[in-house]
C-alpha cells in the first residue's frame, strides 16, 4: 500500500509543486496586499485632512489585523502619535515629561522618547464618534453578554444603514434578552423615519417605554411637526406615557438623594440623642467631634495611601476611639461640675467648640483637605437612562443603618444599655439601687462622642474635611433630636430620615435656604403642639 502511494506521489509531483507554488504565492500576495493596505492607513492617519483620517477608521474597522482594535482604541483616548524620524504609528503611555513608545503594528516596545520626537495624530468629534461606533461592533460578537450591551447602547446614538445591518445580524443569534430589547429599540429608532406609516407606528410603539434622550428628541419633533396625523398622535401618547415614567423615576432619585441626606442627619444627630437625652447637656461641641472623626480619616488615609479602600474601614473605629476619648475628657474636666445648669453648659460646650476648631486649623492649617473616596465606593449603579444611585451614599445609607442597629443592640442587651436606660429613666432610683451615674454620665458622652466621630468618617466621604465641617450639623442635629423625641432612638431615625426627605423634596421650588426655613418653621409649630416630639421619652424624670 505505502509502494503505491509513493508511485502516485512520483507520478503527480509536478501537479503537486504547482499548487504549493500557487498558495504561497497567493498567501504572499495577500500578505503584500494588507501590508499595503496598513501602510495606506498610516498614511491616511498622518494627514492633515480630517476626512482622510475618518477614511483611515473606516479602514481599520474592516482590517483582519490583529492589533486594530488597540490601535482605533488608543486614536480615541488621544494615545495614537508617530515618530517624526521614520513615520512609524505608534502606541504611547505619558510618564512626567517622557513617553514609553511602543509600535502600534507589532507591539514591540521601543524605548523611551522626548516629547519633540514624536507627533500627536489628532481627531474630532465626528472621528472618535465613529470610533466608538466601530469598536462597539467589533464587541457585538464577544462571549459576555454585558460588553455586547454596553456595545449596542453605543450605537444608539447613530444608528446609520452598516450600523443597522450589524445588528439586524447580531438579532438572529442573540439569546439574551437583555441585548436583544437593546437591539430592537435602536431598529425602532432608525425605523420612526421609514416612509410607510405602517413601520412608523409600529417603531413608536416599540420605544414608547423607553427613557433614552434620543427617543424623547425624536418623538417631540414627530409630535410638532409631522404631516401625518395619526404618526402625530401616536408620538403625543408615547411621549406622554415616557412623561409619566420620567415623574416616577425623578420622584425615587429625590427620594433616595432624601434618604441619603436623612441618612447624614441620623449619623450627625444618634450621638447627640443620647447624650442629649441622658444627660440633659446641650453640647454644642458636637459637631467639632463630628470633625474630629473626619480629620481622623484624613491623618489615617495619608499613613496608608496605597490603602486608600481599607484606610476608610480602618478609620471607623479609630475615629470612634478618638472622638470618645475627646469626649469622655471633656464630660470629666467640663461638664461634671455643671449638671443641672444648662446655660452654663451650654456656653462652656460652645468654647470648647471653638477651642478645637483652633486646634485643628493649627496643626492642619485653616484649609480644607479632601478625603480620597475608596474605588468600591465609586460610580454609582445604574438604573436606567434617567436613574442612577450613587455608590458613596448608597453606602452612607447602609453604613447609617448598621450604626443605628449597633446602638440600639448596645442599649438593648448589654449591662451599659441597661444602666443608661435605668439613669435616663430616673437618675435617683438608679443611683439608690448602686448605679454608678458619675461612671454612666461618662460612658455615655463618650459613646455619644465616639459615634459622632463615626458620622465624620461618613461626612469626608461626602464634602471636604475643613474646620468648619461640624457647624454645618449642629443646628440641624438638635432640630432631628427635638422632632423625634429628645433620647429616643426610633424618634431619632424616623425624624432624621423624614426631615432630609422633606429638605429634598422643598428645595426644587423653595430654594436651598428657604426650604430650611420652612421646615424650621414646620418644626417650631410642631413643638407648640407636641412639646416631647414624635416619640416621647418614658419615666419618671421624662415625667417630672
Amino acid at each position: 500500500m505505502q509502494t503505491n502511494n509513493t508511485v502516485i506521489i512520483m507520478r503527480h509531483w509536478p501537479t503537486i509543486i504547482v499548487f504549493l507554488l500557487s498558495l504561497l504565492i497567493t498567501q504572499m500576495n495577500v500578505a503584500m496586499a494588507e501590508d499595503d493596505a496598513l501602510e495606506h492607513i498610516q498614511t491616511l492617519l498622518m494627514s492633515k485632512n480630517f476626512n482622510e483620517k475618518t477614511q483611515a477608521v473606516s479602514l481599520l474597522a474592516l482590517s483582519a489585523h490583529v492589533r486594530s482594535a488597540e490601535i482605533l482604541r488608543a486614536y480615541q483616548d488621544g494615545k495614537l502619535y508617530y515618530r517624526k524620524a521614520d513615520k512609524r504609528l505608534l502606541l504611547t503611555k505619558k510618564q512626567d515629561r517622557e513617553y514609553f513608545i511602543s509600535d502600534a503594528l507589532t507591539g514591540d516596545e521601543l524605548g523611551v522618547v522626548k516629547k519633540r520626537e514624536i507627533k500627536k495624530i489628532t481627531s474630532n468629534n465626528t472621528i472618535r464618534k465613529k470610533i466608538r461606533i466601530v469598536l462597539a461592533g467589533k464587541q457585538l460578537n464577544s462571549a459576555d453578554a454585558d460588553v455586547r450591551y454596553q456595545a449596542v447602547n453605543e450605537m444608539l446614538g447613530n444608528p446609520d444603514a452598516n450600523v443597522i445591518a450589524q445588528l439586524k445580524s447580531r438579532l438572529l443569534l442573540e439569546q439574551d434578552k437583555k441585548v436583544s430589547d437593546a437591539i430592537e429599540l435602536v431598529i425602532a429608532i432608525s425605523n420612526i423615519d421609514a416612509p410607510q406609516n405602517e413601520i412608523r407606528l409600529a417603531s413608536i410603539a416599540t420605544v414608547s417605554g423607553s427613557l433614552e434622550p434620543i427617543v424623547r428628541s425624536k418623538l417631540e419633533s414627530i409630535a410638532a411637526d409631522d404631516n401625518d396625523e395619526e404618526v402625530r398622535a401616536a408620538a403625543k401618547t408615547a411621549l406622554d406615557n415616557i412623561s409619566v415614567k420620567l415623574q416616577v423615576y425623578s420622584f425615587l432619585e429625590t427620594l433616595f438623594f432624601g434618604l441619603s441626606l436623612g441618612s447624614v442627619l441620623v449619623l450627625a444627630a444618634i450621638g447627640l440623642a443620647i447624650t442629649f437625652g441622658v444627660m440633659g447637656v446641650i453640647n454644642m461641641a458636637h459637631g467639632e467631634l463630628i470633625m474630629l472623626g473626619a480629620y481622623t480619616t484624613y491623618v489615617i488615609q495619608q499613613a496608608m495611601p496605597g490603602f486608600i479602600g481599607a484606610s476608610i474601614i480602618i478609620a471607623i473605629p479609630v475615629a470612634f476611639i478618638v472622638s470618645g476619648s475627646v469626649g469622655i475628657l471633656i464630660e470629666r474636666t467640663v461638664i461634671r461640675h455643671l449638671y443641672g445648669r444648662p446655660l452654663e453648659t451650654l456656653l462652656a460646650t460652645f468654647g470648647i467648640s471653638l477651642i478645637l476648631q483652633q486646634a485643628v486649623r493649627s496643626i492642619f492649617s485653616p484649609l480644607n483637605r479632601s478625603v480620597v473616596t475608596p474605588e468600591w465606593m465609586s460610580g454609582s449603579l445604574e438604573i436606567n437612562s434617567v436613574l442612577s444611585l450613587t455608590y458613596n451614599r448608597l453606602y452612607i445609607i447602609f453604613f447609617c443603618l448598621l450604626v443605628f442597629l449597633a446602638l440600639f443592640l448596645i442599649l438593648k442587651k448589654t449591662s451599659l444599655g441597661l444602666q443608661v436606660r435605668a439613669v435616663t429613666q430616673n437618675r435617683a432610683m438608679a443611683r439608690a439601687m448602686g448605679v454608678r451615674s458619675a461612671w454612666v454620665d461618662a460612658m455615655t458622652f463618650g459613646l455619644g462622642s465616639g459615634i459622632a466621630g463615626v458620622a465624620g468618617v461618613a461626612l469626608s466621604q461626602l464634602t471636604n474635611v475643613g474646620p468648619n465641617l461640624g457647624q454645618a450639623y449642629i443646628v440641624d442635629s438638635f432640630m432631628v433630636v427635638v422632632f423625634g423625641g429628645v433620647g429616643n432612638l426610633a424618634g431619632t431615625l424616623i425624624s432624621g430620615f423624614s426631615l432630609g426627605v422633606a429638605n429634598q423634596f422643598l428645595e426644587p421650588w423653595a430654594g436651598a435656604v428657604f426650604a430650611k426655613i420652612l421646615i424650621l418653621v414646620f418644626i417650631i409649630l410642631f413643638i407648640q403642639k407636641r412639646p416631647r416630639g414624635l416619640f416621647p421619652q418614658k419615666g419618671r424624670s421624662a415625667e417630672g
